[in-house]
Protein backbone atom coordinates (compact mmCIF):
# COMPACT_ATOMS: atom_id res chain seq x y z
CA UNK A 1 0.00 0.00 0.00
CA UNK A 2 1.73 3.39 -1.09
CA UNK A 3 1.00 6.68 1.37
CA UNK A 4 -1.10 9.37 0.48
CA UNK A 5 -0.69 12.95 1.57
CA UNK A 6 -3.69 13.99 3.08
CA UNK A 7 -4.70 17.66 2.09
CA UNK A 8 -6.97 18.25 4.60
CA UNK A 9 -4.34 17.37 7.43
CA UNK A 10 -1.51 20.53 6.08
CA UNK A 11 -4.34 22.87 5.20
CA UNK A 12 -4.68 23.67 9.09
CA UNK A 13 -1.16 24.85 8.88
CA UNK A 14 -0.68 26.68 5.96
CA UNK A 15 0.00 29.37 8.06
CA UNK A 16 3.00 27.74 9.69
CA UNK A 17 4.29 26.95 6.41
CA UNK A 18 4.38 30.22 5.09
CA UNK A 19 5.63 31.65 7.73
CA UNK A 20 8.29 28.84 8.46
CA UNK A 21 9.28 29.84 4.92
CA UNK A 22 9.94 33.58 5.58
CA UNK A 23 12.19 33.05 8.29
CA UNK A 24 15.28 33.58 6.57
CA UNK A 25 14.22 36.13 3.70
CA UNK A 26 11.88 38.09 2.30
CA UNK A 27 9.81 36.77 -0.64
CA UNK A 28 7.42 37.11 -3.20
CA UNK A 29 4.12 34.78 -3.72
CA UNK A 30 5.26 32.51 -6.46
CA UNK A 31 8.73 32.38 -4.67
CA UNK A 32 7.22 30.80 -1.78
CA UNK A 33 4.67 28.80 -3.72
CA UNK A 34 7.70 26.81 -5.46
CA UNK A 35 9.55 26.65 -2.21
CA UNK A 36 6.79 24.50 -0.81
CA UNK A 37 6.78 22.43 -4.01
CA UNK A 38 10.92 21.83 -4.16
CA UNK A 39 10.71 21.24 0.15
CA UNK A 40 8.22 18.18 -0.41
CA UNK A 41 9.83 17.07 -3.47
CA UNK A 42 7.20 18.38 -5.57
CA UNK A 43 5.18 16.08 -3.53
CA UNK A 44 2.72 18.53 -2.13
CA UNK A 45 1.38 21.71 -3.47
CA UNK A 46 -0.47 24.32 -2.33
CA UNK A 47 -2.80 26.14 -4.24
CA UNK A 48 -2.14 30.05 -4.97
CA UNK A 49 -5.79 30.97 -3.89
CA UNK A 50 -4.68 29.01 -0.53
CA UNK A 51 -1.48 30.72 -0.22
CA UNK A 52 -3.56 34.34 -1.23
CA UNK A 53 -6.04 34.10 1.71
CA UNK A 54 -2.93 33.00 3.98
CA UNK A 55 -0.97 35.82 2.97
CA UNK A 56 -3.96 38.52 3.53
CA UNK A 57 -4.73 36.20 7.17
CA UNK A 58 -1.04 36.56 7.78
CA UNK A 59 -0.92 40.44 7.43
CA UNK A 60 -3.86 41.67 8.72
CA UNK A 61 -3.00 39.66 11.82
CA UNK A 62 0.32 41.75 12.06
CA UNK A 63 2.12 38.81 11.43
CA UNK A 64 3.78 39.37 8.04
CA UNK A 65 3.88 42.73 5.95
CA UNK A 66 4.46 43.32 2.55
CA UNK A 67 6.04 45.69 0.01
CA UNK A 68 6.74 45.98 -3.72
CA UNK A 69 9.72 45.08 -5.19
CA UNK A 70 11.07 46.99 -7.79
CA UNK A 71 10.74 46.59 -11.38
CA UNK A 72 14.45 45.24 -12.58
CA UNK A 73 13.35 42.08 -13.35
CA UNK A 74 10.04 42.42 -15.24
CA UNK A 75 6.97 42.87 -13.20
CA UNK A 76 6.96 44.40 -10.32
CA UNK A 77 6.16 41.57 -7.14
CA UNK A 78 4.97 41.85 -3.93
CA UNK A 79 7.24 40.71 -1.87
CA UNK A 80 6.33 39.69 2.24
CA UNK A 81 8.01 39.63 4.89
CA UNK A 82 7.61 38.19 8.61
CA UNK A 83 7.41 40.44 11.84
CA UNK A 84 8.56 39.59 15.04
CA UNK A 85 4.81 38.53 16.15
CA UNK A 86 5.21 36.34 13.29
CA UNK A 87 8.23 34.80 14.39
CA UNK A 88 6.56 34.35 17.39
CA UNK A 89 3.02 32.66 16.21
CA UNK A 90 5.88 30.50 14.07
CA UNK A 91 7.58 29.30 17.30
CA UNK A 92 4.24 28.61 18.88
CA UNK A 93 2.81 26.52 16.14
CA UNK A 94 5.85 24.58 15.94
CA UNK A 95 5.74 23.53 19.45
CA UNK A 96 2.04 22.55 19.36
CA UNK A 97 2.62 20.46 16.12
CA UNK A 98 5.11 18.60 17.45
CA UNK A 99 3.36 18.04 20.48
CA UNK A 100 0.46 17.05 18.69
CA UNK A 101 2.63 14.44 16.67
CA UNK A 102 3.63 13.28 20.22
CA UNK A 103 0.55 12.94 21.17
CA UNK A 104 -0.53 10.40 17.40
CA UNK A 105 2.38 8.68 17.33
CA UNK A 106 1.63 7.06 21.28
CA UNK A 107 -2.08 6.72 20.40
CA UNK A 108 -1.04 4.53 16.63
CA UNK A 109 1.78 3.24 18.66
CA UNK A 110 1.51 -0.79 18.70
CA UNK A 111 1.80 -2.46 21.87
CA UNK A 112 3.96 -5.93 21.37
CA UNK A 113 2.01 -8.48 23.15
Amino acid sequence: MEPKLSSDLLRGHTDTIVLRCLLKQDRYGFEIYNWILERTGEQYELKETTLYSSYKRLEKGGYITSYWGDKTQGARRKYYHITEKGRELYRQNKLDLEFTQRIINDLLKEEEY
